[in-house]
């Protein structure tokens, strides 16, 4: 699983600079200062959990099935909330409307929370 994690975490993060630069340089005169802060949102809280991710990975004291819950839960989370704000910013490029997936935006938030929460609450039990 840490194997797993980790490649996820080296892969989101990856991503994130790229969409960072992408966002920086071929945004910039495409998307409107509002807009351009959302693309911005979105690459930050994909590579703040690109290295939650990678903690994650490296944690020794969390078991396996908690270490998979996490896991799921960030990868849906900013699949859900970055990726749904790259879509909807992007509008003016794409062409494409996709104000029908706004409700999945705060759906990823509950699943980013829910995965700091779970983390949380598992090490706050913890007898180590």
């Amino acid at each position: 699983m840490e194997r797993k994690i980790t490649s996820v975490a080296a892969l989101m993060g990856i991503t994130a600079i790229i969409l960072g630069a992408f966002g920086a340089h071929a945004l910039k005169k495409q998307l409107s200062v509002e807009q351009l802060g959302s693309f911005e949102t979105g690459v930050k809280y994909q590579m703040y959990h690109a290295l939650f991710l990678l903690f994650l990975g490296m944690n020794t004291f969390l078991n396996e099935k908690v270490k998979k819950t996490v896991f799921q839960l960030v990868v849906f989370g900013v699949f859900f909330f970055s990726g749904s704000i790259y879509l909807l910013t992007t509008k003016q490029i794409t062409g494409v409307d996709f104000k029908f997936i706004g409700i999945v935006t705060p759906i990823g938030g509950v699943l980013l929370i829910l995965a700091w929460s779970v983390l949380f609450w598992n090490v706050w039990r913890s007898k180590r």
